[in-house]
């Protein structure tokens, strides 16, 4: 059976999004995210590793915020708040925003629910508004990837440096802290690797580092920077004003095409 948003899509418009959907690079950042969050829950209950708990839990806590503010978005931008958060989930949004051991599988509804936008919306759709807000999705795909860096890469810096004789990165908070100031582009000198290993990870975060902050100032010197999109009914009067210019313009045109004519008619005889 054929679905209305995919046949627009097919048709080369727009298609309507969704009741619900957002810009479906942000929908992909937060969907990202439930599956990390996920994954981190099952982590922590299968492997009992004092350093991967303390990793998971400072993990838990940018996550918890960007899961708190995308309910406050949501419901503040719902057409009808009450349908949203009793209907439609929302509920289940805000005890999963909630730092709770015990709520946080309900994350799952999250990421179902975003899947079933996503898919309603269509690919062709979804890619159309990736490439059209480029800058804006480049920079949700380079925070994400700075999320999956910071811990993932503590983690992996952590197992490559801790058995090092001689390493000063010994715990996971030297190797979250190292992880930090690198991405960072600061470079205290404090923690670092003597591993060649852990030396080639370091470049790799540094690059990642660079290219985020980089992203982050292009896309802040272009928000400030560029004029302000214009409305439909800012552009609609100067619309009329141009077509009223041409109106007058014609109108002088046949007064001018008339009074030659009238000359040359007295003219001959």
């Amino acid at each position: 059976m054929s679905h209305p948003l995919r046949e627009a899509a097919e048709a080369g418009a727009d298609a309507p999004k969704p009741s619900g959907l957002k810009n479906p690079g942000y929908e992909i950042f937060i969907g990202a995210l439930s599956i990390l969050s996920i994954l981190n829950l099952i982590l922590m209950y299968v492997f009992t590793d004092p350093s991967l708990d303390y990793v998971l839990m400072i993990m838990n806590v940018p996550l918890t915020l960007i899961f708190f503010i995308d309910f406050v978005y949501r419901f503040k931008t719902a057409p009808d708040r009450s349908y949203y958060f009793w209907r439609n989930w929302g509920w289940a949004d805000l005890l999963a925003s909630l730092p709770f051991q015990q709520t946080k599988i309900l994350r799952v509804f999250r990421l179902v629910k975003v899947y079933r936008l996503l898919k309603d919306y269509g690919a062709k759709n979804i890619g159309r508004a990736i490439i059209k807000d480029r800058a804006g999705s480049a920079l949700l795909m380079l925070l994400l990837i700075g999320i999956l860096v910071l811990e993932f890469g503590s983690l992996e810096m952590l197992r490559l440096e801790a058995d090092v004789p001689g390493a000063n990165i010994t715990n996971a908070s030297d190797a979250l802290w190292y992880i930090i100031v690198t991405m960072a582009t600061v470079g205290y000198g404090d923690q670092y690797p003597i591993s060649n290993p852990g030396r080639v990870l370091g470049t790799v975060i540094i690059v990642v580092g660079v290219g985020i902050f980089g992203t982050l100032t292009g896309y802040l010197a272009n928000l400030f920077l560029s004029p302000p999109e214009r409305k439909d009914e800012d552009v609609e009067p100067s619309v009329q004003h141009k077509l009223a210019l041409l109106k007058d313009l014609l109108a002088q045109q046949q007064a001018t095409i008339e009074e030659l004519e009238s000359i040359i008619d007295s003219g001959s005889t």
